[in-house]
């Protein structure tokens, strides 16, 4: 290996790794507001990067389907929770929220695709499609789970994800799809050549990183969600709704999803099923970064990606391998280290 092949790798490793780590940062977010596992993080990938292929082809998104269909079921699960104590003015926010609110993001996605605005309205209209889909499945999935232990909410993520990704399959078909680039820009550093969209994947990672920083330090929702992570009843006890944590976690999470999707479309194909071996890379930061951490998860994600990276040089047949093996010293340290607590506590 000479040193033009070592820096290519490098930075083939630090871009996806910096993809990684949003996925990653999305996982410890919902794992400690929620305790829930989310498995489903890499079809939030995938959705991201099909319907913005969808729309630079002029198609209607069909994902907006899905938004219709969710609604309908999460409005029926908040009257019937309701009951008798239904107003006037909780069933229309309920109806609004639910039924007009999707209704019409589809309008609008099947009125604005055929105009092939451009990149920047594709992508915002991706995000805002993709986006309402992670509060849809925490109301519909997880929020009557709230309460149960970890291996159930884990069991549900299962069957989220397998539901998804066959949803995957019927709206956007098996043949994979892949985006224009951001900027077809190339500078020459010496031996090495960096093209514009992985500057726009660290660019974009790195500013998110920031936001999401400064959303939780100095912002009243920020706190909300770091309480509820440190102290679910303590938050309750306050007047924080851990409800309403829930959905803001998996709506960050659904952004965070679609957004990797359309930094990382450009630069490889995507198919219905791939979000979940990119969601899974996300996974491995997270738990070599103690699903506690964003630094350490942020970390781990940029050294999960240059295993990756120098893998497919070595041994390309068996780099997944390699990398999701990475896990098990990870997991078996942390078994020997950890303080055994029982099921009561």
């Amino acid at each position: 290996m000479d040193q033009s092949i070592l820096l290519i790798l490098t930075q083939d490793g630090v871009t996806n790794g910096a993809v990684y780590a949003l996925l990653a940062l999305a996982l410890v977010l919902v794992f400690a507001v929620t305790r829930v596992i989310l498995i489903p993080q890499g079809e939030f990938v995938s959705y991201g990067a099909l319907t913005l292929a969808g729309l630079e082809l002029g198609q209607p998104p069909v994902v907006a389907w899905l938004l219709v269909g969710l609604g309908v079921i999460a409005a029926v699960l908040d009257l019937a929770q309701a009951g008798r104590s239904l107003t006037a003015r909780a069933m229309l926010r309920i109806l609004g929220l639910y039924i007009v609110g999707p209704l019409v993001l589809l309008a609008l996605g099947r009125w604005l695709a055929p105009m092939k605005l451009g990149l920047a309205a594709e992508v915002l209209i991706t995000l805002v499609l993709v986006t309402p889909l992670g509060p849809l499945i925490y109301r519909i999935a997880y929020q009557p789970l709230a309460e149960a232990a970890v291996l159930v909410l884990l069991i549900a993520s299962v069957g989220i994800h397998f539901a998804l990704m066959g949803l995957g399959l019927i709206f956007f078909g098996a043949e994979g799809s892949r985006t224009t680039a951001f900027s077809d820009a190339r500078m020459d550093m010496g031996i090495l050549t960096i093209t514009g969209q992985s500057l726009w994947v660290l660019a974009t990672s790195l500013g998110f990183m920031v936001a999401l920083y400064l959303f939780f330090e100095h912002t009243l929702w920020g706190k909300a969600l770091r309480a509820t992570a440190v102290n679910r009843l303590g938050a309750r006890l306050v007047g924080i709704s851990t409800a309403l944590s829930g959905r803001m976690a998996f709506t960050v999470a659904a952004f965070i999803g679609a957004l990797s999707g359309i930094l990382i479309a450009p630069l490889t194909t995507i198919y219905y099923d791939s979000g979940f071996l990119i969601g899974l890379k996300g996974f491995v930061a997270a738990i070599i970064g103690g699903l506690g951490s964003y630094p350490a998860a942020v970390l781990a994600a940029l050294l999960v990606g240059l295993i990756e990276a120098f893998s497919s040089f070595w041994a390309s047949a068996y780099k997944e391998v390699i990398v999701f093996t990475v896990i098990i010293p990870v997991l078996l340290w942390r078994s020997l280290a950890a303080v055994a607590v029982d099921d009561e506590e």
